[in-house]
């Protein structure tokens, strides 16, 4: 297998792979297109999806846990219902929308060029209104339940400082939009057929690890629309206090994520000069 060449490097070999051109920043055409609404139809299902099935999945297990404190799933169950959940749809959804189910994956694409703006606004907002619905099921079914465990709503746990908390969102989201980059990044799937078929899974486990740090400090959020639908529907205080902690923290680890995919492992910046340093010289 050849190697890549780097520009304003010497040329080893032939590129056997082919980067998709960037996105363009604003594609108003794209409004006219039925493949981005059917995506965002994809991005709103998906997503309440899957926060029908984990929210349900929390309040079984505090349920559950209140009468037998050996009882229920575990913080393990938790964490494979997430992770489980992300990876049967972003199978399911990866032809469709790219599955992204998260609005800070989808900030972060947006950075890297990969989806445009009107993209991005239009799954955000679809992920949000996705999980507004899932948790309204959820309440729906189970109201005594759902209010009595805490609506599977995130909230910084007692004893950790707010800076704690956002850190360990940072760091959370920063994993899993890291994965994404890598599990996706087209070097790999042209050199590894494999690649894009087990792409979902490499996803999936990353949230079930992140649930498994992070479930004791802030209830793990890494999906601002995951915490946010369930902020709406619980609807108390201490969730909405907390809620700016579930939107900077992951927001700031997808930008990080970007940034260290596209410009440090992908050479973006080095890969810019020597194309500056070229054209200088023609």
């Amino acid at each position: 297998m050849t190697k890549d060449v780097e520009v304003g490097g010497h040329d080893y070999g032939v590129k056997d792979y082919q980067d998709p051109p960037p996105a363009p920043l604003i594609d108003m055409d794209e409004l006219g297109k039925w493949s981005l609404y059917r995506a965002a139809i994809a991005e709103f299902i998906a997503t309440l999806l899957f926060l029908y099935v984990t929210v349900l999945t929390v309040i079984g297990y505090k349920y559950q846990s209140a009468a037998d404190q050996c009882g229920g799933v575990g913080i393990l169950g938790i964490a494979w219902a997430f992770g489980g959940m992300i990876f049967v749809l972003v199978y399911c959804t990866a032809g469709i929308s790219g599955g992204h189910i998260n609005p800070a994956v989808t900030f972060g694409l947006l950075l890297a060029r990969k989806v445009s703006l009107v993209r991005a606004v239009l799954y955000i907002v679809a992920q949000c209104l996705g999980a507004i619905c899932g948790c309204g099921l959820v309440k729906a079914f189970q109201k005594t339940y759902y209010l009595q465990y805490g609506g599977g709503a995130n909230e910084l746990s007692d004893g950790y400082s707010a800076g704690t908390g956002v850190a360990a969102e940072i760091i959370g989201t920063f994993v899993l939009v890291y994965t994404v980059f890598s599990a996706t990044d087209p070097k790999r799937n042209a050199r590894d057929s494999h690649v894009p078929v087990l792409a979902p899974l490499p996803i999936g486990f990353a949230v079930f690890m992140v649930h498994l740090a992070t479930i004791p400090i802030t209830g793990t959020g890494i999906n601002p629309a995951r915490s946010f639908g369930a902020a709406v529907i619980y609807g108390k205080d201490k969730a909405w206090d907390d809620q700016w902690i579930f939107w900077v923290g992951p927001i700031v680890g997808a930008v990080i994520a970007a940034i260290y995919h596209q410009f440090v492992l992908r050479a973006g910046a080095v890969k810019a000069l020597g194309s500056f340093r070229s054209s200088s010289y023609n």
